[in-house]
Formats: C-alpha cells, sequence, structure tokens
C-alpha cells in the first residue's frame, strides 16, 4: 500500500505588492515564491537549497503560515492548512516547529531559557508547572546542555549553545515535522558539523521529519535524503541527494555543485562560473527565468517556461535540455 506524503504542497505562490506613491498604489509584485510543489514523507529529510533572494525561506514560513500564501496548497497529515482559522493554525503549529536561522534574534533576551523552553508548553496547555519544568531540564540534557543552563540568559551562550537552544524549543511540544530554516549557516565550520550530528540523532530517536533549508549544498548532502534545488522563486530540480550530486541534470545545479569545495588538495575540479546576477524578481526574465545566465541558452529557453518533469525514477527536472515539444 502506497504511503501519503506527511506534508504535500501544490501551486504555492507569494507575490508581495510592489507600492508607489502618496497613495500606495499597487504598481507590480515581487514573485518570490511562483508556483512551488513538492512533497515530504513521514522520517525523511527534504533539503531545500538555492542562492539568496530565490524564495526558499520564504517557503518555509508559508508551510508554518507564517506568512500567508498568495496561492496554493500545503496539506499536512491529509489537513488543507491554508483554510484553517488563526485558532485552528496555532493548534496545528504544536505538530510543525521551526528552528531560525539567527539563533541570537529568534530567543527573547529578556527571559531566561527555562521559561524560553516552557513557553510552547505553556501556550499549547501541556502538563503543570512541575512536569514542564522536568520536560525543559529533560529536553537541555538532550541537546547537550545542562539543567543550571535554564537559569541563564541568550546572551552568556556561544552561538552553537543558543542554536541548541532553538532546537529543544523546537522539540518541546513533541512535532512531527520541522522546518529548519539555514540553521547552521551563522555557525563556525567545526560548530556546523555538531549541530547537524545533533540533528540527525534527534531525527532517529523522536523519529522527526526535516525540511531542512539552505544555501550550502555541501551541508545539505549530509543532511539530506532528498534534495530540491531553487531558483528565483522557482523549483528547477528536486532528486535524491546521492542521484542529485552523482548526475545533477539542471544547468543551475551543476554550477552550484562545481562551487563546492572538496576536501582533496590534488582534485582539479572544473568550476561552472554563472554570467551576470540573479535577474530582478520583479521582473524575471520571459521563459526559463535562468535563461540570462545559462551556459546551454537556446531559443526556446526565451519563449517558454519549462515544466517540472520526472527524467527519471525520482528524480525532477525544469529545463529545455530534457523536455518535449508539448512545452512549445
Amino acid at each position: 500500500m502506497e504511503t501519503k506524503p506527511l506534508l504535500k504542497v501544490e501551486g504555492l505562490k507569494k507575490y508581495f505588492p510592489i507600492q508607489e506613491g502618496l497613495l500606495a498604489r499597487t504598481v507590480g509584485q515581487v514573485k518570490a515564491v511562483d508556483d512551488v510543489s513538492f512533497y515530504v514523507n513521514e522520517g525523511e529529510t527534504l533539503g531545500i537549497v538555492g542562492e539568496s533572494g530565490c524564495g526558499k525561506s520564504t517557503t518555509g514560513r508559508m508551510l508554518m503560515r507564517l506568512l500567508e500564501p498568495t496561492d496554493g496548497k500545503v496539506e499536512f497529515q491529509g489537513k488543507e492548512l491554508t483554510s484553517l482559522t488563526t485558532e485552528e493554525m496555532r493548534k496545528m503549529r504544536r505538530d510543525i516547529q521551526m528552528v531560525f536561522q539567527d539563533p541570537y534574534a529568534s530567543l527573547n533576551p529578556r527571559h531566561t531559557v527555562g521559561k524560553i523552553l516552557e513557553e510552547p508548553l505553556i501556550v499549547h496547555g501541556i502538563g503543570d508547572s512541575k512536569e514542564r519544568k522536568k520536560k525543559v531540564n529533560e529536553f537541555l540534557e538532550i541537546v547537550g546542555l545542562s539543567e543550571y543552563h535554564a537559569k541563564r540568559y541568550p546572551h552568556q551562550f556561544s552561538g552553537g549553545q543558543r542554536q541548541r537552544i532553538g532546537i529543544a524549543r523546537a522539540l518541546m511540544t513533541n512535532p512531527k515535522l520541522i522546518i529548519a530554516d539555514e540553521p547552521v549557516s551563522a555557525l563556525d565550520v567545526s560548530i556546523q558539523a555538531q549541530v547537524l550530528n545533533l540533528m540527525q540523532d534527534l531525527q532517529k530517536e523522536f523519529n522527526l521529519t526535516y525540511i531542512f533549508i539552505a544555501h550550502d549544498l555541501g551541508v545539505v548532502r549530509h543532511i539530506s535524503d532528498r534534495v530540491g534545488v531553487m531558483y528565483l522563486g522557482k523549483l528547477v530540480e528536486i532528486a535524491d541527494s546521492e542521484q542529485l550530486y552523482l548526475k545533477a541534470l539542471h544547468p543551475y545545479t551543476q554550477a552550484l555543485l562545481s562551487a563546492v569545495p572538496v576536501p582533496e588538495p590534488d582534485f582539479k575540479k572544473e568550476q561552472i562560473l554563472l554570467e551576470g546576477d540573479i535577474p530582478n524578481p520583479a521582473d524575471p526574465p520571459t521563459g526559463c527565468t535562468f535563461h540570462t545566465r545559462c551556459p546551454h541558452r537556446m531559443d526556446i529557453c526565451v519563449k517558454a517556461v519549462p515544466k517540472l518533469r520526472e527524467h527519471s525514477s525520482g528524480h525532477s527536472v525544469a529545463c529545455h535540455l530534457y523536455g518535449d515539444s508539448s512545452d512549445v
């Protein structure tokens, strides 16, 4: 029997209006996320990667309804999230939690760590005061801290320790899905590895499902089962992690992979240099949005938007190099 995905996203869009003048007239739109579809199975990690401004963090925030989608469907455990009321969505957040990029900005500096970790339990009415305190101490130990840390404030911790506190806070309500928005990009490389290993251990222990958002393909490789690559608000390729790294199909993915450092001094790798900058999302190019920087640009790329199609089992790509005549 085929299992249903834990999370299913269809045609997700987020357009921000561009307003001008005293009357704030809408003169255009920034298409931050433009028709993105994917699914996540229970217990797996889906990595979402791309350059800054590609829409990956906006996608993550829409899944939590921290940003309201312009269009599209988000289905979690068979429930349509976009149609829920504010109160219904608040209850749903018990099962969907988020770890933010900046571990300092996401923790209230006026509260002790104990109070920060206890807050989700109070919001969702979990346990009494004694049970909550016990759970706070338990989860501090789980993420590699001690119960005496509960009396300290966020500024008294290092960046890596603060991110551990952020992870502990996300775990407090026993969620099924955690959206990690660039959780290690603000940390030193040595600390990054510790936090990634911690997240993998917690996934096994609590049967967690992750959406791991990052701009570094090297980081994503170690934690993800499948990887989706975003460019200018669109998903351009999605595949099993190993398959993507061994045989990337989209020219943009190939360029990103060529820039990942290899820890072997004698290994020479040809780097693919893309011409130009990412286009303005308020005025995206016609056809394939990548055609202005693509080394394999064809005439059709300027005219027609390529659809995300399955090229081989579990490997989908949106590129006219692998398309057919129905795209025109």
